[in-house]
């Protein structure tokens, strides 16, 4: 027979009852009421029944009790395993991953779970299960996610100049117009997008093993919308063409200008293509353009907006016909406007503002 058990002096069930009025964490609270069973004078076993408890744990919650005092009550989160790694060894696997690997020593264009386990192992001679180092780099902060192209031949600082020296570049842009300086400048940004019969598959939520299956049209036919967007503004301005060309260009320039604010100023940032920049366009009075450095796609924002479009609303389609093509562009078009603040989110860049200081 197990020995009483007794409460350290001076607790009573008035201080107990009040104590568990207070309680915030339920097993505590619940302890609690058991503990004050046993101040009431009643049996262990009553006491334990009351807890949801057997009679041995109650005795270890008033141990706890008498040393820790209510605060003792509540459950402790196990601390688990020390981690194998220290922190500066995760710090060393987290540059190590960032930096990426080395073609000819490491034989690998991307890491692999396993290609880490065996670096682990050869640096701190710490073994690793594969599905182990997925968790590590969760826990460091690293996702697996797909990589932007990039071209060979782009030039990080010419990007970064770009940048610092935008607000320069549109003084003089405003200056060889004679436009005044204190004129509202909007940055609005163009490009197009080939949207056709034969639209990509794209990701989405399904069973772990299976293997869904989307519609893939096989056909060619195809349109071409121009769009710019204003994030300052959350506004943007498109068309749809049979086909990209000077003209098409022109006629996306002057509809750009009708939605350009009266009294402000639009700078319109468009990348290298040719009919951006042909001879015979006409660009409006109060738009000027605006070249991107080259190589450099990840510059213009737009870019985004067509992905945005594309995993919304432009993929796994089966589209009968031209005029089909046009009237999904349409409406995909007229829902990203429609939508408070998404121009705004997915287009805004903190390197396009205009001061005049």
């Amino acid at each position: 027979m197990g020995r009483a058990i007794q409460l350290r002096a001076g607790v009573t069930a008035e201080q107990l009852r009040s104590e568990t009025l207070a309680a915030q964490n339920v097993r505590q609270a619940r302890r609690l009421l058991a503990l004050l069973a046993v101040a009431e004078g009643k049996s262990r076993e009553l006491a334990a029944e009351t807890g949801g408890m057997d009679r041995q744990t109650l005795r270890d919650w008033v141990y706890r009790y008498n040393e820790f005092g209510a605060a003792g009550l509540i459950s402790r989160k196990s601390p688990g395993r020390p981690a194998k790694l220290s922190a500066e060894q995760k710090e060393e696997i987290a540059r190590t991953v960032d930096d990426g690997p080395d073609l000819e020593k490491d034989s690998v264009v991307r890491w692999r779970c396993v290609d880490l386990k065996y670096i682990i192992k050869d640096r701190f001679d710490i073994d690793f299960h594969v599905d182990s180092i997925g968790r590590l780099l969760h826990g460091l902060r690293f996702s697996h996610i797909s990589a932007r192209p990039r071209h060979p031949k782009q030039k990080p600082e010419a990007i970064e100049d770009f940048k610092k020296q935008l607000n320069d570049i549109v003084k003089g842009l405003l200056k060889d117009k004679g436009i005044d300086l204190a004129t509202p400048v909007e940055f609005w940004f163009q490009d197009e997008m080939r949207v056709g019969q034969k639209s990509r598959r794209v990701r989405i939520w399904a069973r772990k093993g299976s293997r869904p299956r989307q519609p893939a049209d096989q056909r060619y036919q195809s349109v071409y919308v121009f769009g710019a967007v204003c994030p300052a503004r959350d506004i943007g301005a498109a068309l749809i063409m049979p086909r990209v060309n000077a003209d098409g260009m022109q006629k996306h320039l002057e509809e750009i200008s009708r939605h350009v604010t009266s009294g402000a100023h639009a700078v319109v940032i468009i990348d290298g293509a040719g009919w951006h920049t042909a001879k015979n366009l006409v660009v409006p009075s109060n738009i000027s353009l605006l070249k991107l450095p080259p190589y450099s796609p990840e510059l213009n924002p737009q870019e985004n907006i067509w992905q945005y479009l594309r995993e919304n609303y432009l993929s796994r389609l089966v589209l009968l016909d031209y005029d089909a093509i046009v009237e999904v562009c349409d409406s995909a078009w007229n829902k990203l406007i429609a939508e408070t603040g998404r121009i705004r989110s997915i287009a805004t860049r903190k390197w396009a503002v205009f001061t005049t200081s």
